[in-house]
């Protein structure tokens, strides 16, 4: 990483990306498990990319595709947290990835901090320095459609709503095929 995490997180939770939750903001302790987190994947070769903070993912937890339940055990678990974080141990590959999302910050329904909604073209275009600082000399890897959109890289389907079976296998073609 070309970056110094700390400094990275800190202009993280002054940013202001559209009409997001930034969940780094006012937690400290959100923005010292990203700066750990980064720190123990400064080496990591691929960097997975999802479409945004979800509210039971990283508006809690602070990490792309984890819940608060991978964290500490409890609390609220997240579907697709789950099902990353599984495949990748299965394939080896946990500390061989820096997950991160193309909007790191929560995008939800106005008034509805408990909802997820699409992010929005400025919400994105806000986003694009923190994912072009974390890609630098990583292959890049979008997993689902509106990450592929916003990457010039290869997809894989998204592990929610049924896509597990295509999310691993397509993760092994890419890793081990292509």
């Amino acid at each position: 990483m070309g970056v110094d995490p700390a400094e990275f997180v800190r202009r993280l939770a002054a940013a202001r990306i559209g009409r997001t939750f930034n969940q780094y903001r006012r937690s400290a302790v959100r923005r010292r498990l990203l700066t750990e987190y980064l720190n123990s994947r400064r080496a990591a070769p691929l960097l997975l990319v999802g479409e945004a903070a979800g509210y039971r993912g990283a508006r809690v937890s602070g990490l792309a595709f984890t819940s608060q339940r991978q964290l500490t055990g409890a609390g609220p678990a997240e579907a697709t947290a789950t099902i990353v974080h599984r495949v990748l141990a299965e394939l080896g590959l946990e500390d061989h990835v820096l997950l991160w999302n193309a909007v790191p910050t929560h995008p939800h329904r106005r008034g509805e901090p408990s909802s997820n909604r699409r992010p929005t073209r400025v919400e994105i275009e806000a986003s694009l320095p923190f994912l072009e600082a974390l890609a630098k000399g990583r292959r890049p890897i979008a997993v689902g459609r509106l990450a592929a959109a916003v990457l010039d890289a290869p997809y894989v389907r998204h592990p929610s709503h049924g896509g597990a079976r295509a999310f691993r296998s397509g993760l092994v073609e890419l890793l081990v095929h292509g």
